[in-house]
């Protein structure tokens, strides 16, 4: 047996690897210097091998590993997954997903120069607020609009230009936290105004608002606490009741819907405030999420009086928290079929994964059920959430497939199947194994089906 010092004279110069065929694609494909790194990282753990343990070297050995390594470096931290859960805006798995042609909108905007900020017609510089306004006020009949980064982003903004060294005075039974232990408080404290809360957790009346405004009064606020449901012992202000207190103290009355839901769809058992109702009773200011169950990319979108969107406009946090080309490419197609609200419920993948009937369900459930090769399975009746903050207590009835299989356990299967390309993240309850088919397309059976082939050959 070789000597240590004989194994180490025998570990070949990077220059040396670098000339090997099995590494020529890699080098078309990524910059040189990584190729470079991870030649010298797989020497260097073979070099340490030897000194530590007396390892042998082979050559075959340490070409595996490099291309191995290059492999996963090849691979994306953000990848597409198969979301199993039956929650449709999952917030750890991206939320809403695009429409086919809101993200090939996008993809043209990222790909090509833009008239951003470009006014086609006059040949001279225009405003990015433009675009997607146009399209926001015919949708939503609002007198104006603009977007920004989040709905956070809007919170802070509107409060800011309104209320920067005022008083803005909130419920205190909406004071909500949102995911990522952020607190509404927090974010609104931000922005310069000061918060008056009144009445308590679970009772808040007209008359807690009226008696807490005085001369430093900027506007009154109401969120919906689009997370969670008080019950029982409650009492809160309804928007008219709020907007005609407003409108009494001319003072503007602004309204976090959170999740951005356009229609009533109530007949769908969804009992979320709707865009078009809330503006409907004359509230000032509408703010909500673009990536929630509007189904379109993360951004936050403020509608209303155009005294105010302009003032919003002007302001410097807006170009802090402006959002780019691809966001309003896509936000803009995703609008578009909100004009015919049919049209919209079939066409954007949020709204119609939440609204799908069980008949349609139980379909999918049989076609993935039909597909599994010998794996214990059976159709179950589910019920799904929409996730993403939006109506809590609402569950949709709906169908999954439970799975088992005689060589592993359901915690064993559940890591596999996370650890597939693409992961596959199912419902883990139990003794059971459950992927929800409202969240699964006709392609991901296909996957799903090739995952259970491809461990029956292990």
């Amino acid at each position: 047996m070789k000597n240590k010092n004989e194994l180490l004279r025998t570990l070949p110069k990077i220059d040396e690897v670098l000339q090997e065929q099995c590494l020529e694609s890699y080098l078309d494909e990524m910059p040189r210097s990584i190729i470079v790194d991870v030649i010298r990282e797989s020497i260097d753990k073979i070099r340490n091998d030897i000194i530590s343990n007396d390892s042998m070297f082979v050559y075959k050995d340490l070409l595996d590993e490099i291309v191995n390594k290059l492999n996963s470096n090849k691979e994306k931290n953000i990848k597409r997954l198969i979301n199993g859960t039956g929650t449709v805006i999952h917030t750890n798995l991206g939320r809403s997903m695009l429409s086919f042609d809101a993200a090939k909108s996008a993809f043209n905007a990222a790909t090509n120069y833009t008239n951003l900020e470009y006014d086609i017609g006059k040949g001279k510089r225009g405003l990015r607020h433009d675009h997607i306004e146009k399209v926001l006020k015919k949708v939503t009949g609002a007198e104006a609009a603009m977007v920004v980064n989040n709905n956070a982003a809007a919170t802070m903004l509107t409060l800011s230009a309104l209320g920067y060294s005022k008083e803005v005075i909130v419920s205190r039974g909406e004071l909500v936290e949102i995911g990522g232990s952020f607190r509404i408080p927090d974010i609104m404290n931000q922005s310069g105004a000061t918060l008056i809360e009144v009445g308590t957790t679970n009772k808040t009346k007209l008359s807690d608002y009226k008696y807490a405004i005085n001369e430093n009064t900027a506007a009154l606020l109401k969120v919906h606490t689009s997370n969670y449901e008080i019950v029982g012992f409650t009492e809160d202000v309804n928007l008219n009741d709020l907007v005609k207190l407003g409108q009494e103290e001319n003072l503007p009355v602004i309204y976090d819907l959170g999740s951005g839901l356009i229609y009533d769809l109530n007949e769908y058992g969804i009992h979320e405030p709707s865009l078009i109702g809330s503006l409907k009773t004359g509230i000032d200011i509408a703010l909500f999420s673009g990536d929630k169950l509007l189904g379109g990319p993360q951004c936050g979108i403020i509608v209303g009086n155009a005294k105010y969107i302009d003032m919003f406009k002007k302001h410097p946090l807006a170009r802090v928290l402006r959002v780019d080309k691809m966001t309003l490419s896509a936000l803009e197609v995703t609008l578009m079929p909100y004009l015919d609200k049919d049209y919209a419920l079939n066409t954007i993948p949020t709204l119609k994964m939440v609204t799908e009937d069980k008949k349609s369900l139980f379909k999918r459930a049989n076609l993935l059920n039909e597909y599994l090769p010998d794996c214990v399975s059976e159709i179950v009746p589910i019920k799904d959430q929409i996730g993403g903050g939006a109506a809590p207590t609402t569950y949709l009835d709906g169908y999954g497939v439970s799975i088992s299989h005689e060589k592993y356990s359901i915690v064993k299967l559940e890591r596999m199947m996370r650890k597939n390309s693409p992961p596959i993240i199912a419902r883990l309850n139990k003794d059971k194994l459950i992927v929800s088919l409202r969240t699964i397309s006709d392609e991901d059976v296909l996957d799903i089906s090739n995952f259970f082939k491809g461990i029956e050959n292990e």
